[in-house]
């Protein structure tokens, strides 16, 4: 392997690049005319424009990607994550090219896409699995029947679905039919599939999942697990490892279940199954994630492993060098994901200039990021910025040392999710590891955010003198709420 092509952009694009590097293999940049400018595409060794802004008219494109392949001799390409990680079609033309495709066969990729599909493989090894239909919904009458043995609430899910597309939960019978219907609707808008099964649902679950990493010669192993339970709109935002209920005893079973998960479909390279956990620490099977995740570097700090690596490695049909007895956990780390969006208005995403950007530094912290100041935050991708890791040796150490550097982390010009992240670091039940999926839900309104955002005390002291000078002018004048006053007028912190 000489070359590789990067099918991605941003922060994951940069982060391969440098893995390849420093094993001696050169790297091309695929980009879109908005991204001419990114740092990723510096520091390629060849680069490629293949179309215009929107990714479905440039990195959604396999023939745009296989013809800069062609072009610049590269042998290998790897997808990162999103776009085209997960297409099992992307994977079998890039292996028909004669080329190295950095990730599982296109057979597992589309065992594994399918909820449905993956949920049958597992079974067969005895898998823990959520009460709920195996197949396809096929009609209304055949969700009520399933309702009476389950029993409410239940989720809907579409089988090709992620992100939390197609899914709805439904709390009583006269609202079935119709959230049936705006799940099917929305999976094929999403996915172009409209194929939607009913689990249970789990009211207060933990979303736990096991890193795995198989070769292509039949060697297994896990990589312990992440704790990814804090998220809006079913996307994770807070991410650390180990998780802080599992007992060892969990941790070896959930991580057996998850290799067995990985031979039910042949899986080679690096990929993660992901559990559901309830309050009595029962886990049950959720889906598998074929590619590399968004929050590997929590994994990559507690086992010193760098899982870009091994990916190539594998890719390479190298064996892995180590077994199961020789990983241990070291430490702890955390991760926020630093996105361009706004937490007191719902995690909308914003868009603009990056005024002000520096990164926080210092012993035990890692920024994985994609932007330097100055640049454009586009309206086209997904929101994320950077991610900011913290180590530790203990959970305690990592959780002040990520609040450290919050604090150093300056970004203007754009709302970011660092505010939120200051907030819930300092939450008594993320502090007690007491949490689950519901934690924004349970614990966070938008005034959550008044006292870690020095921005908002500038504007409510600008604020404050215009109420004053109201009060001056007009003595009998109701009092005015100073603090939805504030809220109405966020644009002051711009």
């Amino acid at each position: 392997m000489k070359k590789i092509l990067v099918a991605n952009r941003g922060e994951i694009a940069l982060r391969i690049m440098r893995s390849a590097r420093e094993m001696g293999i050169a790297t091309v940049a695929v980009y879109s005319e908005a991204d001419r400018a990114m740092p990723f595409v510096q520091y390629a060794d060849e680069a490629v424009c293949i179309g215009p802004a929107p990714s479905n008219q440039s990195y959604l494109l396999t023939d745009k990607i296989m013809g800069a392949a062609r072009q610049t001799g590269a042998d290998a390409i790897h997808p990162g994550y999103g776009f085209l990680s997960e297409n099992a079609r992307f994977a079998q033309a890039v292996k028909d090219a004669g080329l190295t495709f950095i990730g599982p066969s296109p057979s597992s990729i589309e065992v594994m896409g399918s909820k449905l599909a993956a949920k049958q493989a597992a079974q067969r090894f005895g898998v823990p699995m959520v009460p709920g239909t195996e197949t396809p919904l096929r009609s209304i009458d055949e969700a009520r029947e399933v309702v009476k043995k389950t029993g409410f609430p239940i989720l809907i899910k579409a089988s090709a679905g992620g992100g939390g597309k197609g899914m709805r939960v439904v709390n009583h019978a006269d609202e079935l039919e119709e959230q049936v219907r705006l799940a099917k609707s929305e999976a094929m808008s999403a996915f172009g599939d409209d194929a939607v099964f009913i689990e249970k649902y789990v009211g207060a679950p933990r979303h736990i999942e096991i890193q795995v990493l198989g070769d292509q010669h039949g060697n297994y192993v896990y990589l312990f697990e992440r704790e990814c339970s804090i998220q809006r709109r079913h996307q994770k935002l807070i991410e650390e490892a180990p998780s802080s209920c599992l007992t060892p005893d969990i941790r070896e079973a959930m991580g057996k279940c998850a290799l067995d998960v990985a031979r039910a479909c042949q899986y080679y390279g690096a990929g993660t199954v992901e559990f559901l956990v309830d309050e009595n620490l029962q886990f049950y099977f959720l889906e598998m994630n074929t590619r590399l995740q968004v929050e590997h570097p929590v994994t990559e700090m507690i086992t010193g492993l760098d899982l870009v690596k091994e990916q190539i490695r594998v890719a390479r049909g190298e064996k892995l060098a180590f077994s199961q007895a020789d990983l241990k956990i070291n430490g702890h780390a955390i991760e926020l994901r630093i996105c361009a969006e706004d937490p007191a208005n719902n995690f909308l995403p914003d868009t603009g200039t990056l005024t002000t950007y520096v990164r926080p530094q210092g012993y035990g912290i890692r920024v994985d990021d994609g932007y330097e100041q100055g640049m454009d935050i586009p309206i086209y991708y997904d929101p994320m910025i950077s991610k900011l890791i913290a180590w530790g040796v203990d959970r305690e150490e990592a959780r002040e040392r990520l609040l450290r550097a919050i604090s150093e982390y300056h970004v203007k010009g754009i709302r970011t999710t660092l505010p939120f992240g200051s907030w819930a670091l300092q939450q008594p039940a993320f502090i007690n590891g007491a949490f689950d999926t519901n934690f924004i839900g349970k614990y966070f309104t938008p005034q959550s955010l008044d006292h870690s955002d020095p921005e908002a005390a500038k504007a409510a002291a600008i604020l404050a003198v215009q109420v004053w000078q109201d009060q001056q002018r007009r003595d009998k004048q109701q009092p005015v709420n100073l603090q939805q006053k504030l809220w109405k007028n966020r644009k002051l912190l711009r």
